[in-house]
């Protein structure tokens, strides 16, 4: 497993913003969007691409085309929904999945309760996008769940990880290709599972809560 730790300014900072619990869900959510689309960045470093001939207006050279079949980006609900802009803004040709993953907050096992996914994932890249890796649980079901299928390689964005999230997922993918870009590692789970010092509930601050 690959692990990559954002260090930018411009990440740092507006991930300032987002950790501030006085900042409002319509900024919340556009920070998030620009954050995923910086982070991104990173993570299609190694996007499969295949050579393309193209005519320019001085003469013919060779390019590079995102190759088939495309990248697969899967947002978790319901919070990686909010991550899924910032990504197709710079993957414009990815398809999109959905897995709808909860955490049970007494267990923090996760249950999958809905799923929107090509039957076949062979040979597939996969983004899975999940704003905080705590526990590890639900990132690790759904990137089993995508490996299941057929997979080929799954790379996971998140904004913010735990050590203890990164170790599960380190100890659960052991000889799979996965890459972890994270916006930063934070110190540590608290006896409720949350991150600290964290942001809170991804999904409260950026929906409101239901």
């Amino acid at each position: 497993m690959r692990l990559h730790v954002a260090d930018h300014p411009l990440i740092t900072h507006k991930l300032t913003v987002l950790r501030d619990r006085n900042t409002p869900s319509p900024v919340f959510r556009q920070l998030t969007e620009e954050l995923v689309t910086l982070l991104a960045y990173e993570a299609t470093r190694s996007v499969r691409v295949s050579p393309h001939e193209i005519q320019t207006p001085i003469t013919t050279t060779v390019g590079v085309k995102i190759s088939e079949p495309r990248p697969l980006v899967v947002p978790i609900l319901r919070a990686g929904l909010g991550m899924l802009d910032g990504m197709v803004k710079l993957l414009p040709s990815a398809e999109v999945g959905f897995l709808g993953m909860a955490r049970n907050e007494e267990t923090l096992e996760p249950t999958t309760y809905a799923e929107r996914l090509p039957e076949d994932l062979s040979d597939r890249q996969c983004f899975v996008l999940d704003p905080m890796l705590a526990t590890g649980g639900s990132l690790g079901a759904a990137m089993e769940f995508l490996f299941q299928r057929g997979a080929r390689d799954v790379t996971a964005i998140c904004l913010l990880g735990a050590p203890e999230g990164v170790a599960a997922i380190e100890k659960q993918v052991e000889g799979r290709d996965v890459t972890l870009v994270l916006g930063a590692l934070d110190e540590r789970l608290n006896e409720k599972g949350y991150i600290v010092p964290g942001l809170g509930d991804a999904g409260d601050r950026l929906y409101g809560t239901v």
